[in-house]
Formats: C-alpha cells, structure tokens, sequence
C-alpha cells in the first residue's frame, strides 16, 4: 500500500516499513507504528523553534517524537531523527495529557519541532485539533516535503509553520534521500496562500550559496515579506569541516538577499547582528536578539508596541509576551540534542557503538530526569568525572570508565600543581565573534582557571544560553591579555582580528595578538576537553608547559577513540572525533 502524508509515497508492505520506519499497514490503512510517542514536552520561547514574527517571546510547550523521512549530513537532530529509532518504544502522554500541561505551564501554544510531524501525521493532527479546541496556538518546524492532500488536511488546523528548506536543485534533496526540491516549493507556495503565518529557514554550506540566493529568489517571487532564516551550516555527523562557512561569510550572503527580502535573519553565528529585526523604512532596531544554542535566538529588547514610527504594518502576527521565559540547562530547543551528544561523546570513549545500547541511555536519563544534574556536573571539572563514572555503570563499563578517569585526572592534576605558585593573566572566552562572552561558570572558564588565568568572564552578571552579547565598554574594562575562541560555533582567528579592528576593540590580547581559537570539542561536550585544557596551559604558562599537543592528542585517540588524530578531519560533533 502506498504511503500518502510524505511525498516519497513509500509503498509499504504487510510488516514492512517506509523510510522514515514510523508507519505500518493495518488492514486497509497505514498507520503510526508509535502513536503519541513524544520524547520531549517543555515550555520554550518561541524565539527558540526558531519563530520570529509570530506572538514575539510567547511561551509555547517543544514537543517532539522521533525520526525523519529525511536523511541528511551533518543533521543537527541526528539522534532523535535516526538513532532514537532503534530503541524507544510506545507509551508517554496521551495528546490530552499534552493540552492539559500546556495549560497548567501557562503556555499561549504549542510547538512540533526538533523531528519533523510529518513522521507523526496523525498524532499532530489530533493534536492540532484539541489545541484549537482549547484556544491554544499550534505550529511546528518541518522540512515541508508532506503529500499536498496530507498538507491540505492540516492547513485548518495550524496557525504558524517554519518550513526548513535544503537548497533550490534537486541534487540538494537528492543528497537527503528524497526524489526532488519540488514538492517543497508547492507546499510553501500552498502555506503562504493559506492562513498560517509562514517563516523560512535555509542551509547555508560553503560553495552553495547559490542554493540559498535561489531559495530567496522562489520566496520573493511570494512575499518579499516572509521572514528568511539562514541556517550557518555547522558540520555535526560525518560532515566534513570544509563545508562550514564563516560568520562573515554569512553575513556578506545576508546583505546580498537583504536587497530584496525584507527581513533576512543569521542563525549558529554567536555575536552576529543580523538576528535583529531592523525597520526596512528608517534602519532602526526594533527587535534586538542574541544567539541562544543551535538554531535558536533570544529577544533581550524591542521597541513598545514592537513598532517605531514609520509604523511598518504587518510586521508580526499577534501580541509581545511581556514576561520572557526562561529555559534551564539543556531544556529547551536543539540544546536537548547536544547534551545527548555529550552523553554520546562520553560513551564512545567507553567503546559503545551500538545504536541500541546508546538509545537505551539516552531513554533512561530522559526517564530518570538526569539531564538537570548533567548540565550542573558537565561543567565542573572535577564533577565531570562523575558524570563519565555515572554512563560507565549504566553502560557496564566500570574497567573502561576508571581508564578514562584516570587519564584525565593525571593531566589535571598535573596542569594544577604546576600553576598553583603562578601570576594569573587576564583570559576571555568567546564564542564566534569577541563580542559574544560565554557564562562565567562554563567549563570552558573553568578551563582557563585550572590552566592558571584569571577568567574575566566571571565578571559578567548576565547569563545566555551559552552566553551573552557585552558592549565594547564592558569588554575593554576586562582588558583581556589572553582571548581564546569556543572550538564550538567558532569563527576563524583572522576574522576576530578584523571585526575587533572594524569595532575598535582595544585591549592587551589583540595588541599583543594573543588570540587563539580550540580545536572542536576540545573545551566543551566531549571529554577531548583534556587536550584543550593542555592547549590552554601551554599558551598561559610557556615558560611552565611544553606539551606536545599533536603526540597528546594522538595518543589519546588511539587510546580511546582506536584510530589516529588527524587534524584535517574534525567536524563540530561531540561524539564523532573525525569526519568519515
């Protein structure tokens, strides 16, 4: 029987499954193998999904389930579009139970993103329908590839959508094992016709921006007035590094598509301006927003009413929530995929490779509410290693856990006595560009503490996910003799010397060009940050530490990972030290 909701139209067989392996025959029907099946139910800012004009900083409740029609490289969802499958099984929350914590959450709607609905068809249907029903808002992020009479069935029932687009060519969906481009562009143009407020998100690689000024074109041929998302390609997966464009890169793409598009908006680029809504009329800000995890972004200010005086009609679609809210630790948008891609990263290092044991994991720290304790403990170096004995006994790999353990404590405690005598330089962190400082309390500070600086980072009272944008005034106060770059969501060393010479940031660092940037993952979401943390050490205390940082980091690979360092293959994921 063929499949109808996704236009693959899989023909599926009595005890088979279709591509996405969610649905299943049923006599004369096709039904959800796991109906109701969510993996995650939290209350998020809109801004999170990410969704722009539509009810600005309204509380919404993230639900997602697991898989994917799609399959692409270097997926930001990886996990719970593909490897989630092999292991969950039915059950949770009724779609009731979902309406009923929507309300008793305070939220104004609810939101399908994370996987896509489209493997869930009938669920967010249902799901749909009782939300209308008891006045709540309901949208979700999809890659629009549904069956034009399964969009048709839905359009009634929902009143925002994100359609996350691959490119223009075929080529790019042929890539994610689907037929063609086209069905997409035909369910946009069915969706801006429609009710439902519509916003686009593209991927941005390096060397196809074609793809991207083509998309832009199709959606100013509909509305130079959609909101247009651009999606900085960040290698997670097996995606190779040399498709990561720039932050600058990125930007000079925005302002081309800006000359026709209204709005054109820059995601995964910490520090960036260009998620800010500016009055196409006059220039001025109205909408301020700073990076907040993968994908997302966060409104810090806006003007009253969210409007200046040209009065730009349409500008959103219904009120400004007056309270932001505020999501705790991993809670909340695709940071939820990175901590399971910490947890992932952690068990690697063990030896686990096998799908299921990983889904089982990942199933028991959902279930057990352990992720709260992983964001806490993550940070703190000494408390890291209670996280790895933690996955060691749940993996039965105690042996393989102390082994790490011990590796790790040995350098630590090595890096410690040498600088517990020493003057402590001045160290910033960012991420992407200088003006974007992570949380004092991340590990990454807490690096440069046990390398023996002075993290000035701490000196921020504000908080972001995983940081803040500061002024220049705060950053010169700082005066940071050292300025090391996140090797997560980075931007290249040359390009922070330019922007802090186009800004005119002064300090000791860039005077004395004293800024470097880490290796990915080697200071955050994997336990490679040991070799960060001797990187660190080496360019704070030369006179103290010479550690050979390329025999260091071979040597622990092949120890934990079973194959060589090799500079050329890294990629931004957490787990996979190198790309295939």
């Amino acid at each position: 029987m063929q499949c109808t909701i996704c236009e693959i139209g899989c023909n599926i067989a009595e005890g088979k499954y279709g591509q996405c392996r969610m649905y299943a025959i049923e006599g004369d029907k096709i039904v959800e193998r796991f109906p109701c099946n969510y993996f995650t139910m939290l209350p998020i800012s809109i801004e999170t999904v990410p969704i722009l004009h539509f009810h600005p900083r309204g509380k919404f409740l993230q639900v997602c389930t697991i898989g994917c029609n799609f399959k692409c490289e270097g997926c930001v969802s990886e996990i719970i579009a593909s490897r989630l499958v092999s292991g969950k099984k039915n059950g949770g929350m009724s779609n009731d139970q979902v309406i009923k914590k929507a309300l008793e959450e305070d939220c104004i709607g609810i939101v399908f993103c994370l996987n896509d609905p489209i493997v869930s068809f009938f669920t967010f249907k249902d799901l749909a329908r009782k939300a209308k029903e008891n006045d709540l808002f309901i949208g979700c992020s999809t890659n629009g590839y549904f069956a034009e009479s399964a969009l048709k069935e839905l359009i009634p029932l929902i009143d925002f959508v994100n359609v996350g687009i691959k490119g223009f060519s075929d080529e790019r969906y042929i890539s994610c094992g689907v037929k063609s481009s086209e069905p997409v562009f035909r369910n946009l143009k069915l969706l801006n016709e429609s009710d439902v407020h519509v916003e686009v998100s593209t991927i941005y690689i390096k060397g196809s921006e074609d793809e991207v000024i083509n998309t832009a074109k199709y959606v100013f041929s509909l509305s130079k007035d959609i909101p247009f998302q651009i999606m900085r390609f960040v290698p997670f997966g097996d995606a190779v590094p040399q498709i990561e464009p720039t932050i600058r890169d990125a930007e000079i793409l925005c302002d081309k598509l800006r000359q026709d598009l209204t709005y054109v908006y820059l995601f995964n680029s910490p520090g960036t301006e260009y998620l800010n809504t500016v009055c196409p009329e006059c220039g001025q800000v109205i909408f301020q927003r700073e990076f907040f995890g993968p994908m997302g972004s966060r409104t810090i200010a806006y003007l009253p009413e969210g409007k200046c005086e040209c009065s730009v009609p349409d500008l959103f679609r219904g009120y400004i929530s007056k309270k932001n809210h505020h999501e705790p630790g991993f809670m909340g948008g695709y940071r939820l995929t990175r901590a399971l891609e910490m947890i992932h990263a952690i068990l690697i290092c063990l030896g686990i490779r096998d799908d299921r044991k990983l889904a089982e994991i990942w199933l028991n720290v959902m279930e057990t509410g352990y992720l709260e304790e992983l964001h806490t403990s993550s940070q703190n170096l000494d408390s890291y290693f209670d996280v790895i004995e933690h996955f060691a006994a749940l993996a039965d790999k105690k042996r393989e856990g102390m082994e790490l353990v011990d590796y790790m404590k040995e350098k630590l405690d090595l890096i410690r006595s040498g600088v517990k005598n020493t003057g402590r330089p001045r160290v910033y962190y960012s991420m992407g560009y200088p003006l974007f400082a992570l949380n004092g309390e991340r590990i990454e500070n807490n690096l440069v503490e046990a390398a023996g600086g002075e993290s000035v980072n701490q000196l921020i009272k504000r908080e972001g996910k995983p940081g803040v944008n500061i002024s220049q005034e705060e950053f010169a106060e700082m005066n940071p003799e050292f300025i090391f770059i996140s090797g997560f969501l980075s931007t290249p060393v040359s390009d922070s010397y330019d922007y802090c010479e186009k800004h005119g940031l002064s300090a000791d660092a860039v005077k004395s060009r004293q800024i470097y940037g880490l290796r990915p993952s080697w200071d955050f979401g994997s336990p490679r940050w040991i070799l960060g943390l001797m990187y660190i050490a080496n360019k704070l205390h030369p006179d103290i530490f010479d550690f050979d940082i390329e025999k260091e980091a071979n040597r622990f690979y092949e120890k934990f990972y079973g194959f060589s360092f090799d500079p050329s293959r890294q990629n931004r994921s957490f787990y996979g030290a190198s790309s295939k």
